[in-house]
This record gives structure tokens, sequence and C-alpha cells, in this order.
């Protein structure tokens, strides 16, 4: 049952794209057989696992070289999350045509399909090892379109010792998290990490609030949104949290990012964050005993809104009009590879999506497993990819003091009316 969950999660944004210049002639081996040369340009947006796709990378082009005869050239292009997204969006409107490249599941899929940049995947060796909660997430009409990566179980990451140190339970309601708040800083410990130097950190509150009001208070909001109904204004507890948050964090909120933040989460320097354990790596990076948690993100006075979210991120597609389609799908089925899948999953932090996946979940798993077993959980709502990216500016300058509620409410409806203008 674990594994099942496990598999539901659904990651990302992260973005990234892989072109191709083609096969550009041959060379020869060792017994002086020619090889076929081929270049790939592999971008995607995780700079913080770059040592772990570069060894996978060449395990790649080694056994391509083996089995296939071919001398690959790869060329590695990671992007932070504030650059990339735009980036590939340029890259495929203007021709530059990736071969491979990294998209959200759940947000991004729809989009990129309709706008035809999608190779139908559905027939490849990958598909049938994928968990069969978790083919949903990377499927459209039938058609399986990329390979997941990052798959989370996410809310707020918690300091186990400090909870522990002060007596404190987890906080199911806002006035129990305004109870928890108020004895840390008797202790004269900060509540939370802030760091809104990279903005997609302020934008996690979004899907936050938006998937715990939907699934309880405000049942039907995305579907009336995008029927041109709806409105954030009748989110009418969105920002309790957000104001909560805010005036209970670390200084110098817009000098940090997540590299930093994580690094100030890992010395002990507040007690929470709202992040996601994709930031794992870097947090133990920095210190490889911290003991963290991940909480569900409570929103008003009701325990019932109080989830977590699961979600598919992070994943993998092919170029429709990818030159050498055969490498590029060699490639996307390496990411499922037999033997060397578990280890590739394991070293980036990532949860199993496939009976390969053999290695143990982090310990942070095992509790937020709980609540997804206790039906504390909802699968992450398709809230338009324009919709969070506007949500990002709006939200650094609600924080910053420049932008009012109204303003924010008026941004995000803005944005997805414009969504639904051009792709309806």
């Amino acid at each position: 049952m674990k594994r099942i969950f496990i598999a539901m999660l659904t990651l990302v944004l992260a973005g990234g794209l892989l072109s191709a210049c083609g096969t550009t002639g041959s060379s020869n081996n060792s017994s002086g057989e020619k090889l076929e040369k081929v270049e790939l340009k592999v971008f995607i947006s995780q700079p913080r696992f770059k040592e772990q796709y570069e060894t996978y990378i060449d395990q790649f082009v080694a056994k391509q070289k083996e089995e296939k005869g071919r001398d690959i050239k790869v060329k590695l292009e990671m992007p932070n999350v504030n650059q990339a997204d735009q980036l590939l969006k340029t890259r495929l409107a203007s021709g530059d045509s990736p071969d491979i490249f990294s998209l959200h599941a759940v947000n991004d899929i729809p989009v990129y399909d309709k706008a035809g940049y999608l190779e139908d995947l559905s027939g490849e060796p990958f598909a049938e090892k994928l968990f069969e909660t978790v083919k949903p997430a990377v499927t459209r009409d039938d058609r399986v379109l990329a390979v997941p990566l990052e798959t989370v179980q996410w809310g707020y990451m918690y300091n186990k010792d400090i909870f522990k140190e002060h007596g404190l339970e987890i906080p199911q309601t806002i006035t129990e998290m305004e109870a928890v708040i108020k004895k840390l800083k008797e202790k004269d410990v900060t509540p939370f990490i802030l760091s809104y130097k990279d903005s997609y950190i302020p934008q996690l509150f979004i899907p936050l609030t938006v998937g715990g009001l939907e699934n309880t208070s405000n049942k039907g909001f995305v579907e009336s949104m995008n029927e041109g109904k709806g409105s954030f204004a009748d989110l009418k507890d969105m920002f309790q949290i957000l104001d909560l948050v805010h005036a209970n964090g670390t200084d110098r909120s817009f000098e940090v990012g997540q590299d930093q933040g994580a690094a100030d989460f890992a010395n002990g320097k507040a007690a929470m964050w709202v992040q996601g354990p994709w930031m794992a790596e870097s947090i133990l990076a920095t210190n490889p005993d911290f003991n963290f948690g991940v909480a569900p993100l409570p929103l008003n006075e009701d325990p019932n809104a109080t989830l977590i979210n699961l979600g598919s991120s992070t994943s993998l597609a092919v170029s429709k009009t990818s030159k050498v389609k055969d490498v590029a799908k060699e490639f996307i089925n390496y990411i499922l590879d037999d033997e060397d899948s578990s280890a590739l999953y394991e070293s980036l932090g990532f949860n199993p999506i496939s009976d390969l996946h053999t290695f143990k979940p982090y310990p942070w798993l095992d509790e937020s497993i709980k609540y997804v077993e206790e039906g504390k959980a909802y699968l992450e709502l398709p809230i338009p990819s324009a919709v969070k990216s506007e949500s990002e500016k709006l939200l650094q300058s609600y924080f910053a003091g420049d932008a009012s509620k109204e303003d924010v409410i008026k941004g995000l409806d803005r944005a997805w009316e414009q969504y639904l203008k051009v792709n309806n």
C-alpha cells in the first residue's frame, strides 16, 4: 500500500529540453569500426542535481556506444528554475526544437500537447513499467506523453528536533499554528524560513491554498475558473496563512533563495519552511544529520482543509519534431532502465515510480505517507502554469508591501482569463 501511495504523488515545475543537431558523421572505435555520431543538447532546470544527471548521462553514452554503435555527444545545460520555463517556451516557439525537454506533468502536458510539441510515447517500454497510479499524470487522451521523474508529497517542512525539544504538536488549524508560533517566539526560536529571492517559492502558497480549499469550503473552484465564472476573491481564507507565515519569519527574505534557505533551515535558523522535500538533497548536504518532517499546512479553522499535496512535477518528454527521435526515445527509456534506474532515483532523492525502484524511501516520506493513507491528501490541481507564473510576481510584490490583496486577486483572475482566451 505504501508503494501505491508513494506512486500517487504528482512533481516541479521545473522545465527543460533536449534539442539535437542530428547525426553528424561517424568515428572509429578501438576495433576500427565506424560509429554513428550524434549530438544531443540536454536542458534541465535542476542545477542542484548536476552531478547526478552528468553521471547518468555518461552511463547512457557508454551504453549506447557499446550496444548501438553510437558516439553520442551530450551538451548539458541546467539553468535555474526562474529562467527555464520562459527559455523553453521561447525556443519551442522560435523553431529551435528540442529533442527532449522536462515539463510539469499536471500543468504543462495539456498545454504543450495542444501546441503540438509532444511525441506519443505510449508504445515505449518505460510506459509499461510505471505504477498504474502514476501513469495518469503523464497521460492525455490515452497517450503517454512523458516519463515522470519527480513525484512529491508536500506541504511544509519542520525541524523535528525543535518541535520535540519544545513539546510541540503538528498544528491542524490556524489557531493551533498561531499557538505553535507563539511558543517558538517565547523560546527565541524564529518560526519560519522566508526565502523570496527565487520567485517560485512564494508561488508555492497558490497550489497549497487552492488545493486545501478546493477540497473543502470551495469545491468546484477550478472548474468555475475554467468556465470563466469564478474569482480568487471566492477563496476568502487564502491570505490567512500567507500573512501568518510572512509576519513570523527570518529577516532579509528577498536576499535569500532556495539554496541559502536550505542551508539556513538545516542550520536551525527557523523551525519551519514552506517548501517541498525536493530540497532534501540541498538540506542534507549542509547537515547530513538534520532531522526534518513533512506536514500539511493549516489554512483556516477546518482541520479537513489541512492536507498534503500529492504532485507529479518534473517529467521528460520527446519533441514531436525531433530529428533524432530514435536516440531521444532511447534516452527516455533509459530513465527507467531495469538495472540503472533505481540508483538514479535514489541519488536524486525522488520517490519510487516503478517496481524497478527497490530503494528504501527517506524517513520524511514515511511520515507524509501516513497522511495519505488516512485520506488527508489531494492530487495536485491543474492550475494553469500562466497563473502560477503570474502569482510569482504578484506574491513577491505582496510580501514586499507593493501590492494589496485586491491587486493579487485581480492579477490572478486576469491571468486565468488570458489563459482561457489563448487555450479555448
